[in-house]
């Protein structure tokens, strides 16, 4: 098993690090919030480990998970400390009203967050279709993935699986926009067709 960092201390990144946890291995959180880190790595009470904002994190995989309107401020504290890290995207960009996503025409979160990392660094888009409390239920549950780098890709996806989660690979990172919209729409059908937050998508092969 390996250390895994995440940037982060909300309730996603809190269901992350559980499952992350459960599956055994060490996790570093990082936080803006020194105290709000100390919290989460105590509650995770499995070797789990805070680590310096804005330093290098310990782990090669580094999960963002901050709301998409703090993410290039982030990417811009962090600088070259994520030289060579593979960076997974959970952020949905989605509007406060719902009503779309924030995201230039053409592009999507997880590029633009691109934009702001080293040229060594890889992003790839995964957990955005999965609700928090869905995935702390550590059920098998499909995990959709887009990244331009295979290697990442395949680190990740290796990762995923370690989790008790199906990686499914949708293609390149330009997918990560499809993936974005996914997220508003799972969103929506919570809201609206489903009636409750309890509810993933997976997909049924044969």
């Amino acid at each position: 098993m390996s250390t895994i960092s995440i940037i982060g201390a909300g309730g996603m990144a809190t269901a992350v690090a559980a499952r992350i946890a459960t599956a055994g291995h060490t996790v570093e959180v990082l936080s803006r919030d020194p105290a709000k880190a100390r919290a989460l790595a105590d509650e995770l009470s499995a070797g789990a480990i805070t680590g310096t904002y804005a330093a290098a994190p310990t782990g090669d995989i580094v999960i963002l998970a901050v709301p998409y309107g703090s993410a290039a401020a982030v990417v811009a504290d962090y600088g070259d400390a994520l030289d060579g890290k593979v960076i997974i995207d959970i952020t949905n960009p989605v509007a406060p009203d719902l009503s779309g996503l924030v995201t230039p025409h053409g592009s999507s979160g997880a590029q633009e967050i691109a934009k702001g990392l080293p040229a060594t660094a890889h992003v790839v888009k995964a957990f955005n279709t999965v609700f928090g409390h869905v995935l702390a239920k550590n059920g098998r549950l499909d995990a959709f993935i887009a990244a331009d780098d295979a290697e990442a890709k395949a680190r990740v996806s290796t990762f995923i699986e370690s989790l008790g989660l199906r990686p499914l690979d949708v293609g390149g990172l330009h997918m990560a926009s499809t993936l974005e919209a996914l997220g508003l729409m799972m969103i929506g059908l919570a809201k609206n067709g489903a009636g409750t937050w309890d509810i993933a998508l997976n997909v049924e092969i044969g």
